[in-house]
């Protein structure tokens, strides 16, 4: 199946020197949730705004359901939605007229039942009537996303949607996010919130200083980067790991009341079977165990870290 979205080579190079984007290959498929994960100044939302159309790409070129965003930018752009880090709305208008308007822009004939539709998914229908100036911050977070899917796009672009945003509703707007993908949209999202893209994405792509570090499904990335950790708590504290347990790469964490053995699920010979009889043998009791794998935040982490 074609890609809805096909990057190749894009470069973004200012007139002082500065390269925001180093030669950008990127493939994203139809019906997924990608995260685009990097630290701040990587290139996200400069890359993000090129394939939108608001930058202008030095070079390289992107294809949005197969047109070309520079020689077909009409066609490209309106299966585009953008929900932008910014609020960026009227705020004098109502949410209907706003959510109205923002269609007609696309050129797309008036869809009353699909709007009302909308906004009751976003729960602003009660809203409708209200002037922006009028909602909450994260009310306007939603009024923002009812925009960006007005004019019914394919491809969906969601720039730190959940930023500033409480608990109740960033749960509220990622059911929704699962909603639009069920329904086909395919959605490009940036967050600061690492164990959401863990939670929510379908694969990741981790961009620094402009690059491409790594694409890659979730399940597998984890599989192949993440790290298990054993936590043992102790009867009795330590101050330090004795020498005969010099074998195993222990850590002394809690004040000396637990040790931390960090090691690869995937081998076949972990260790960790040796490591508590050893433990035994020499008269070391613990009172708790517990395993837990590495978070795609520690990964994220350390490909930044290792770039």
């Amino acid at each position: 199946m074609q890609p809805i979205l096909s990057i190749s080579g894009v470069e973004k190079r200012y007139d002082s020197g500065l390269t925001a984007l180093g030669g950008i290959d990127l493939e994203v498929r139809r019906g997924e949730i990608f995260a685009l994960l990097g630290p701040n100044g990587a290139g996200k939302t400069t890359l993000i705004s090129i394939i939108c159309g608001t930058v202008t790409m030095s070079s390289g070129r992107v294809l949005v359901g197969g047109h070309d965003i520079v020689r077909d930018f009409r066609a490209a752009r309106s299966i585009i939605g953008l929900v932008p880090q910014e609020i960026a709305l009227d705020i004098f208008s109502t949410v209907w007229n706003t959510v109205r308007f923002s269609r007609g822009l696309f050129g797309r004939s008036p869809d009353p039942a699909y709007l009302e539709q909308l906004l009751r998914d976003l729960s602003l229908w009660d809203k409708r009537d209200s002037k922006v100036i009028e909602l909450s911050g994260g009310m306007k977070r939603r009024v923002m996303i009812a925009k960006a899917l007005s004019h019914e796009p394919e491809l969906l672009f969601l720039d730190e949607p959940t930023a500033g945003v409480d608990v109740n509703l960033r749960r509220d707007m990622w059911a929704v996010v699962r909603r639009l993908r069920d329904k086909g949209v395919t959605i490009v999202l940036t967050t600061h919130y690492i164990e959401e893209a863990e939670e929510m994405a379908d694969r990741v792509g981790v961009i620094d200083h402009g690059r491409v570090l790594l694409v890659e499904d979730i399940a597998t990335l984890m599989e192949k980067m993440g790290k298990r950790r054993l936590t043992l708590t102790l009867q009795h504290p330590m101050a330090a790991i004795p020498a005969e347990l010099a074998a195993w790469p222990l850590e002394l964490a809690a004040d000396g009341h637990q040790i931390l053995y960090t090691f690869d699920a995937r081998a076949d010979a972990t260790g960790m079977p040796a490591l508590l009889k050893r433990l035994g043998e020499l008269g070391i009791d613990f009172k708790d165990l517990d395993t837990e794998r590495s978070s795609l935040e520690e990964i994220f982490i350390s490909l930044v870290e290792r770039a």
